[in-house]
């Protein structure tokens, strides 16, 4: 998939992994739908990116009927839609009892896997249904292409991480079923799995917290850079092959239990 020209809806696209992906789009030729909650960063980002190319849509990703309202805003605007790519989410840190024994609100836990786990589907499910309505963008047949974001949290998660560590598990969980799914329909679907990165929530914190994070690295011994995610979301969208996969961006780092 050449992205010259298609259409890509980015979820939590205003911040973090999601601009950093926005942009690395824009660069590759591509319209860019962002799906956020936040309108003064979204009307910041359409100048940034360019407003001719660039679409700010107000949308609670676990909501129906405002994911299908912008869904069909996107196309309005833009034509076809070709890739979506969601980063919306949230990561709370809890432990399952606190220091008295007192167990953590389930609230807490249910909107974490409703964000994270539930949001990602629901945005994916309707961007699928409208993909499959398009016509082949190759000779191939693909007809589009679903990344969704997970963490090494799904594999290794953290004291603190119950419920982070479900939600992540469960997008890891859904990418081949997802993809056997919509391989009929030309629709292939990845998921990557971040390591410690970058962000600017992150990079906030003191210096000697940012290198506790990274000391398990391996190699390169850093934070990785959301500018490196949004390569990895251009290579998956030009490597046809690359189907039903969940791909660690890492560089090597396995998670100590704290």
């Amino acid at each position: 998939m050449t992205l010259n020209n298609l259409t890509a809806i980015v979820t939590g696209g205003c911040s973090g992994l999601g601009h950093a992906t926005a942009i690395a789009l824009r660069e590759a030729g591509a319209n860019v739908s962002l799906f956020d909650l936040n309108e003064e960063m979204g009307a910041q980002r359409v100048e940034e990116l360019g407003n001719d190319n660039t679409l700010f849509n107000k949308v609670d990703v676990r909501d129906e009927a405002q994911v299908q309202a912008a869904i069909e805003a996107t196309a309005a605007k833009f034509g076809n839609i070709a890739l979506l790519v969601n980063c919306a989410g949230i990561a709370p840190a809890k432990r399952l009892l606190d220091r008295e024994a007192k167990p953590a609100p389930l609230g807490d836990f249910q909107t974490t896997i409703d964000i994270n786990l539930v949001g990602s589907f629901n945005v994916a499910r309707l961007v699928a249904a409208q993909m499959a309505k398009q016509s082949p963008l190759n000779e191939e047949g693909e007809r589009g292409l679903i990344i969704n974001t997970a963490s090494v949290a799904g594999y290794e998660g953290q004291i603190g991480q119950t419920a982070y560590a479900a939600s992540k598990g469960g997008i890891i969980g859904l990418t081949l079923p997802m993809a056997r799914d919509l391989a009929p329909l030309g629709i292939r679907v990845n998921t990557i799995a971040p390591g410690v990165m970058g962000t600017p929530m992150l990079l906030a914190m003191p210096e000697k917290v940012q290198d506790a994070l990274s000391a398990n690295v391996q190699f390169p011994k850093r934070l990785g850079l959301p500018a490196e995610f949004g390569k990895l979301v251009i290579h998956m969208a030009n490597n046809s092959y690359l189907n039903g996969e969940t791909v660690r961006l890492d560089g090597g780092l396995r998670m100590p239990p704290k």
